[in-house]
């Protein structure tokens, strides 16, 4: 099993099926403040929908094409932090992450994506990794930019979000850039 100590509060751990529930049970109680900038909420009807997820996941992981990690603060499921895809033959990754908005603004975001930073370029030995936020997700943004990583342009209608289109600001980072701190 993974799991990564990002620092004494915040730890990374693998998400299994054994997850589900609780995973499931976020997600119910946040639809709302999910659905801004998740298009994937309205498809998790049900504790068996993030169980595949999981196992989907987990699939991945053994192939080492991504890795989907559990955000626990103090001890408490508090979000998710992945690396999404995994490009081999390019040496890149892209991660995406969502918290809980209780625990916002206590840096945890933050520290969590330091960590899965460090866990592609020194774990997995990536060459780039990149973040793509939706352009008027200001807080996502607000990550990549404290954590040095440079906006390098704009995906035009990259996602659909239930009933609109939104733009992503496209951020990267190169291996030799990362310093393992932030602003």
């Amino acid at each position: 099993m993974f799991f990564y100590e990002v620092d004494n509060e915040i730890q990374l751990k693998l998400v299994t099926q054994q997850d589900a529930e609780e995973i499931f049970a976020f997600v119910d109680r946040s639809r709302d403040y999910l659905r801004e900038w998740l298009g994937w909420v309205d498809n998790t009807k049900t504790v068996e929908d993030s169980r595949k997820f999981a196992e989907y996941n987990l699939e991945r992981f053994a192939k080492r094409e991504g890795l989907d990690t559990a955000i626990y603060y103090k001890g408490q499921f508090v979000g998710k932090i992945s690396i999404n895809t995994i490009n081999w033959s390019l040496k890149k990754c892209e991660i995406g992450y969502f918290l809980d908005e209780n625990f916002q603004g206590e840096g945890i975001m933050t520290r969590a994506a330091k960590g899965m930073i460090d866990i592609a370029f020194h774990e997995y030995k990536l060459e780039k990794v990149e973040i793509r936020a939706a352009e008027g997700n200001k807080k996502s943004r607000h990550i990549a930019e404290r954590l040095g990583f440079m906006l390098e342009g704009t995906n035009r209608n990259a996602e659909w979000l239930y009933d609109h289109y939104v733009d992503h600001a496209v951020y990267g980072l190169l291996a030799d850039e990362w310093i393992g701190e932030y602003k």
